[in-house]
């Protein structure tokens, strides 16, 4: 299989994307990126991202394959699972402390910052759109997150999301709590439950 042949079909497994620090897990010269530009193949869509054109571009899906420590929240998480309507403006995403947020990220993402320990607290896969795998906070945790950065979330969607979430058949108010414990806002999550329960 030559370079061209062996680049297409990486790009078919990886949904229509590739980054070029990819490229030397595979052993393929970037140059072979270019010339698939050349041929029309592929596009750059911002620096060391390309997308095949026949595939629809998937922002949240390849700003998380190149920005691994980017983990979906707040808005965003509530968007993947239906506790709001509106689509955000803006992605939202959490970063451990200390994670240098580069201009890129920081220029198309709300970043929210949590201690490394907690950072990985609540993490599971959900699927964009358009049906590509990505790591967001499950809902307890999105919904402990909106409740800790209140003031950072717009009145409506706060609103909307802890009506959606009380409302739930599913929802799980003893996780909710064991996250409320572990982020200190225990007794700020209780009394908002009280309210809507």
């Amino acid at each position: 299989m030559d370079y061209i042949d062996k680049l297409e079909k990486i790009i078919k497994d990886n949904n229509g994307t590739i980054l070029t620090s990819q490229l030397k897990k595979y052993g393929i010269p970037r140059v072979y990126l270019t010339k698939l530009v050349s041929q029309g193949k592929i596009e750059r869509v911002q620096r060391g991202v390309y997308v095949d054109l026949d595939s629809i571009e998937d922002e949240m899906y390849y700003m998380q394959k190149k920005y691994s420590e980017l983990i979906y929240s707040h808005e965003t998480a509530l968007y993947l699972h239906d506790l709001i309507d509106r689509t955000p403006f803006e992605y939202s995403a959490t970063v451990a402390s200390g994670y240098k947020v580069v201009e890129n990220i920081s220029n198309k993402f709300k970043i929210y910052y949590i201690k490394k320990e907690l950072h990985n607290l609540g993490i599971e896969k959900k699927s964009t759109i358009f049906g590509n795998i990505i790591k967001t906070y499950d809902i307890e945790r999105t919904i402990c997150d909106i409740v800790r950065s209140r003031n950072r979330v717009d009145i409506q969607i706060f609103n909307e999301a802890l009506k959606r979430y009380a409302k739930m058949s599913s929802a799980d108010f003893t996780l909710l709590n064991e996250y409320a414990k572990k982020l200190n806002i225990s007794n700020i999550i209780k009394n908002y439950m009280e309210v809507l329960i």
